[in-house]
């Protein structure tokens, strides 16, 4: 009956064990036929030509190739000197071991082969001897994916390295189909199975796939007919699911039960179901309870439970009630005859309905309304500069006279040092008058000797208001007056602005702080076609603000859209008769990141560097060598200035103890 009832089920069994039973016959017979010709008492001797467990000793590896394929895989090639080589191949942690029982290893590539230069998931192939036979292990460094197969005396083996899943982007109609897609795919869990049926009722694929799945399967009466179908390695409830859709069949489980039906008899049979438990809870009493919210507001649950779907056509406005339709009965948070109400002065939610739907309205309230984590955002905006100026200048002037002739390099000096000369002669002649009026008595005068006052020929000196050091030197002699002052500076200076705002909120609640000023300035309006201007004062903040809305992940991170701003007056614009106007520099950063609970990261830099380089000199004295330095002014500017801002969430975990919904 077994032998039967396996050639009837499963063609591909019966041919499996018709082998089996055809090799146990010849083993008997062979054995027979030994036994009759050996004399009793004797010992059979072995064959003397018994055949080897692997193949000939003459196939063996001949060559070892490694090669780099698309995509950076790595590509072993494995030649034999012969065909008929059986190598098995599986992986071992980081490893892909390779196996031929019937193939020798030469000595020659007995050796470990470094690989690592192909930049492939494979690091080193170790070949050696291993129980008879050859043995190939492949290291690698990273995830992969192995793929082989065999063609005449070759053996080829790709390790290529596993794809990374794709970055997450934003919701859109794109990325929900992938998502679609990705969960139909693997909506098949079951164990392979492989059927190849030529008009085989249906019954009996139940009956195989009831013994491959371990399931009870319960079939109506009215499955009937044959089907033909070929699969090969299917999951048993993808093969399953194949058959019911073919005979327009369709199944309910129900723990380890699956009972199969025609489609329009498990219809109706949940019909007539659904319609007795109806019409029983048509015929309950209506009872009235109070559930009181703690840690929400009634009227935002109250809208929550009207706008789901199938509570609809409900009154909103008001006290905030609302009564439910045959619709509702989609949702199941009310029946048709229940009804609810927020009361928002006590905060609490009035339901009317039956005892079961009021049982799962408080098991349903008892979820949602309960203490939210909070998130604790601390932001450091960093603000580093560091400047360094260097400046070299110098004044050079010579003035003097000669043959009552001055000269400097200031017209005006020239000027004053001539009228002094003639000043000076004027005072002379009229002490020589007065001497000679005299008869020539006492002291002959004497010429008053003139002043020569300096004056610039070349000015090039430092900024003064940058207060640089000088060294000077005059120069006096025979009339002549040379003066010299080179002066220069060095200014560095480094600083620091750290601001460090701090916010609390709740989960996925937007929380702001800000801190600063409001500056006034004037602007102007009207004024046209011979209107009179009017002026009017405005405010521009000045700000320093954090704006950011936490969402706490259920793998304990916290997802953070957040905007960073910090501002400052840089300089005044001065506007005649208008009073001065700001000039605001802007620093802002608008970004979600997704950060660890705790961990400090980096969501935005600035990095800015300026070098110049500048020398204002006299046309050709400039450049003459050494001495040109007299004539020239050099300076030289550095300005670094580095933004960062820096952001670590903490997350504020409450108490998960739920209270009990009164």
């Amino acid at each position: 009956m077994t032998f039967s009832n396996a050639l009837r089920l499963r063609p591909v069994r019966r041919q499996k064990l018709i082998h089996l039973c055809a090799l146990g016959v010849a083993l008997m017979v062979a054995n027979g036929t030994l036994m009759a010709a050996t004399p009793s008492g004797a010992v059979p001797k072995p064959a003397a030509t018994t055949a080897p467990a692997t193949a000939p000793a003459s196939l063996s590896v001949s060559k070892i190739d490694f090669k780099r394929g698309d995509d950076g895989a790595g590509r072993l090639i494995l030649q034999f000197d012969g065909q008929g080589a059986s190598p098995d191949l599986r992986s071992q942690g980081n490893s892909v071991v390779i196996d031929v029982g019937n193939a020798r290893l030469p000595e020659s590539l007995q050796k470990p082969i470094n690989v690592t230069d192909f930049a492939t998931p494979v690091q080193r192939i170790d070949a050696k001897p291993y129980g008879g036979g050859t043995q190939l292990v492949l290291n690698t460094n990273t995830a992969f994916e192995s793929l082989a197969y065999q063609s005449g005396n070759e053996y080829v083996v790709e390790i290529s390295p596993r794809q990374a899943a794709p970055a997450t982007g934003a919701v859109n109609a794109a990325t929900v189909s992938q998502a679609a897609a990705s969960v139909a795919q693997r909506g098949y869990s079951g164990k392979p199975v492989t059927f190849n049926f030529q008009d085989v009722p249906v019954r009996t694929v139940l009956q195989l796939v009831a013994e491959e799945s371990n399931l009870n399967v319960v079939a109506s009466d009215s499955v009937q007919g044959n089907v033909t179908l070929r699969l090969i390695n299917v999951p048993w409830d993808q093969a399953l699911d194949i058959v019911l859709r073919a005979k327009g069949l369709d199944k309910r489980r129900d723990g380890g039960v699956i009972w199969v039906a025609p489609q329009p008899e498990l219809a109706k049979f949940e019909q007539d179901k659904e319609d007795a438990r109806i019409a029983i809870e048509n015929r309950e009493d209506l009872v009235t309870d109070y559930i009181q919210i703690n840690y929400h507001n009634a009227a935002v649950i109250f809208k929550a439970l009207t706008e789901a779907k199938g509570i609809g056509g409900g009154n909103s406005g008001g006290g905030g009630s609302g009564s439910g339709s045959n619709s509702q009965e989609e949702s199941g948070f009310l029946s048709s005859r229940g009804r609810i109400v927020a009361d928002e002065r006590t905060n609490t939610l009035m339901i009317s309905d039956i005892p079961k739907k009021i049982a799962r309205m408080r098991e349903l309230i008892n979820v949602i309304d309960r203490p939210v984590d909070q998130v604790l955002i601390e932001s450091r905006i960093v603000i580093a500069t560091d400047t360094f100026a260097r400046e070299l200048g110098a004044k050079f002037g010579i003035s003097g006279s000669r043959d009552n002739v001055y000269f400097s390099g200031d017209l005006g000096q020239n000027g004053k040092n001539i009228n002094d000369r003639a000043a000076k002669d004027f005072e002379y002649q009229k002490a020589i008058n007065e001497w000679v009026a005299g008869g020539r008595t006492g002291a002959i005068p004497v010429r008053a000797p003139s002043t020569i006052n300096s004056g610039l020929n070349w000015n090039l000196p430092v900024d003064a208001l940058k207060s640089p050091g000088s060294l000077a030197l005059s120069i006096l002699n025979a009339g002549y007056l040379l003066d010299v002052e080179l002066s220069a500076m060095q200014e560095e200076s480094r600083g620091e602005v750290i601001s460090n705002p701090r916010v609390v909120t709740t989960n996925q609640r937007e929380a702001v702080i800000k801190q600063g000023k409001e500056i006034g300035y004037v602007t102007i309006s009207g004024g046209g076609a011979g209107g009179v201007a009017q002026a009017n004062v405005q405010f521009k903040e000045v700000v320093l603000e954090l704006k950011v809305t936490p969402t706490i992940t259920n793998d304990n991170r916290v997802f953070l859209n957040m905007a960073v701003k910090k501002d400052e007056v840089d300089s005044y614009i001065v506007l005649d008769g208008y009073g001065t106007v700001p000039t605001i520099n802007r620093r802002e950063v608008n970004t979600a990141v997704l950060v660890d609970d705790g961990q400090t990261v980096v969501i935005g830099g600035v990095y800015e560097f300026t070098d110049r380089n500048s020398v204002n000199k006299v046309p050709f004295l400039g450049d003459v060598p050494f001495l040109g330095n007299l004539f020239k002014k050099r300076s030289r500017n550095k300005d670094k200035a580095e933004l960062l801002v820096f952001v670590t969430p903490k997350v504020l975990r409450v108490s998960r103890t739920t209270p009990a919904v009164n």
